[in-house]
């Protein structure tokens, strides 16, 4: 797994072992990344359920301005801190170790993109985007992208107030390209 573009491009990052997280592939985060290269520039950044890091390293790369990172597992927590370091994007980052929920509970102040790989088949991203229709973290603005496996149903979006913008499916998951009504 590597930094796809931006000022850490080529650069190898770690994961963790076992099947604790999943990291996204390169191929589709270069996909990912190339759908959304416009909006990366001095933007703020949240990844959700963070795993290695990979999708906000990225974002930092690309220009991002800053990039919050919430993960629960310690050893993926020190997987990204390592990456950071690494890709010396760490000043820009903020890392938050606890679970999802009452992350967003805590945070504050409006992101312009907010990415959630959460494990698949549990509805924790109905959870999330309940949470974050609720905070002001996000507003019609932010772009809420949810990588989830290929047969989860999005068929609440509505009454959360939100609209699905947008669907990318590849061979074993898609990204589901979300904003508020």
């Amino acid at each position: 797994m590597r930094v796809i573009s931006g000022s850490a491009r080529s650069l190898k990052l770690k994961t963790i072992e076992g099947n604790g997280t999943r990291p996204t592939t390169d191929r589709i985060k270069e996909t990912l990344f190339n759908m959304i290269n416009d909006r990366m520039y001095d933007c703020r950044f949240l990844d959700l359920f963070s795993g290695s890091g990979a999708i906000g390293i990225e974002a930092l790369s690309r220009g991002a301005r800053e990039a919050v990172f919430v993960e629960n597992n310690k050893k993926a927590v020190s997987c990204i801190k390592e990456n950071l370091k690494f890709t010396k994007l760490i000043d820009r980052a903020q890392i938050i170790e606890r679970n999802a929920e009452s992350a967003v509970a805590g945070l504050s102040g409006r992101f312009d993109v907010i990415f959630m790989d959460p494990p698949y088949d549990n509805e924790y991203e109905k959870k999330m985007l309940e949470l974050i229709s609720k905070s002001d973290i996000a507003d019609r603005d932010t772009l809420i992208i949810v990588e989830a496996s290929l047969d989860t149903k999005m068929d609440y979006l509505n009454e959360y107030g939100y609209d699905i913008v947008k669907e990318k499916t590849y061979k074993t998951n898609k990204h589901i390209f979300i904003q508020k009504s």
